[in-house]
Parts: structure tokens; sequence; C-alpha cells
């Protein structure tokens, strides 16, 4: 039986004078394909009037993108949400035979998807250093 959690943020930003903001994005609503299921979310902004915009990135996280028309003196963001925490084994996947000893290599089509995840940059050579000391035999 899961656990429910209820959490509660809130941040508010004050300034010393009327400000004109422009465009804020709040990332602070639970991806859809998260483990932990939500079933209840608000996200409550002030001042008023505002507009708010619900759209999602690439990866399918939801971004609340707001727009002031006119000049303020506080921001406030607030999140209630209830969350349904449920213990899962992180281990429960099977690995294909390929994967069984590492270092492995992906199949073609495996490749195509996940090489946004393979870009490489240049490493920091302490980074580098590190990388050198692993042992890289296979191991079974």
């Amino acid at each position: 039986m899961p656990i429910r959690a209820a959490l509660h943020h809130k941040t508010t930003y004050r300034y010393d004078r009327l400000v004109q903001l422009g465009p804020q994005t709040v990332r602070l609503r639970p991806a859809p394909h998260s483990r932990t299921p939500v079933p209840s979310y608000s996200l409550t902004i002030d001042p008023k009037p505002h507009f708010l915009n619900w759209q999602q990135d690439p990866q399918s996280n939801f971004l609340a993108r707001l727009t002031f028309p006119d000049p303020v003196r506080e921001f406030t963001v607030e999140v209630d949400l209830v969350a349904e925490m449920a213990v899962y084994n992180p281990f429960d996947f099977f690995l294909e035979p390929h994967a069984e000893n590492f270092p492995f290599a992906y199949d073609e089509a495996s490749l195509h998807d996940l090489q946004p995840y393979l870009a490489k940059v240049p490493l920091t050579p302490k980074f580098q250093a590190f990388i050198d000391s692993i042992d890289r035999t296979e191991v079974r």
C-alpha cells in the first residue's frame, strides 16, 4: 500500500520598486512519466492578472510559462501536491544478452535512439585521469 505525502512549496520574490517581469518559466510539476503517481496538483501564481500557458519540453517535462501584463512589486509561486510513494525494486529488469558483459556495444536501432544521450564533451584533465584509472577488463 502506498504512502501519500503532501508537499508544499512557496517562493516569493519582493522588489523595492515596481518592475516589469519578462516571461517566467516554472518547472515545478512532476513529469507524466514519473514513477510516483501525483493524484493532486495545484499551482498558484500571484499577482493577478497574469497569463499561464502549460508547455512540455522535448523530454515531456511540464513547463508553466507565465507572462505579466502589468509591473509588479512581488511575484509568488506556490505549489501543493500529493504524491503516492511506493516501494519498488530498481533492479526489476532484464539485461539483453549483448549487455551481460561489460563493456558492450549497443545495437544499431538502440544506438540511433540513444545518440543524444551519448554525445561527449572534452574532459577536464582531472576527470580524464580518473576515467583512465578505471579498469576496463571484461567483467562477467
